[in-house]
């Protein structure tokens, strides 16, 4: 029986932390060569340093990641886009595809202010929600 490839879109502001965070967890989780994970923004702000470490810690390593523009995915057939904040769900562009659309507002680990200890626990804080999420999101569709 052979199984069709599965493409699931990450989509956030600036593609720089809770969508590349959520794009190494399903690539995690998911781990099979059926299912492909792309992230993009509705805008580049280029990956951030602190969500690399942040994945590190988790043994992901998210450092070859790049930062991309929505647009770039333009024409690929998305069986799954999730927007990961408010932002990015009203900017979404129209996708001409048959995708299920899910919606999660993560805070924006990004604009934590403070000791560098405490910009590191927001980041933490959100790495563990998006975590959850992916879990149960792969758990849910059974991916």
């Amino acid at each position: 029986m052979a199984f069709s490839m599965i493409n699931i879109l990450v989509l956030c502001t600036g593609n720089s932390c809770r969508s590349q965070i959520a794009h190494g967890y399903l690539s995690y989780f998911t781990n099979t060569e059926r299912i492909t994970v792309y992230s993009a923004g509705v805008e580049t702000h280029g990956v951030n340093p602190r969500a690399i470490r942040i994945m590190q810690e988790e043994g992901i390593d998210i450092s070859y990641h790049t930062s991309n523009n929505v647009e770039e995915y333009d024409g690929l057939p998305f069986d799954y886009v999730i927007t990961v904040c408010d932002h990015a769900k009203e900017r979404c562009p129209f996708f001409p595809t048959n995708a299920k659309l899910f919606h999660f507002n993560f805070p924006d680990p990004a604009k934590a202010t403070g000791t560098e200890d405490k910009i590191m626990a927001e980041f933490r804080k959100v790495r563990e929600q998006i975590k959850n999420y992916c879990q149960l999101f792969v758990a849910d569709n059974k991916l």
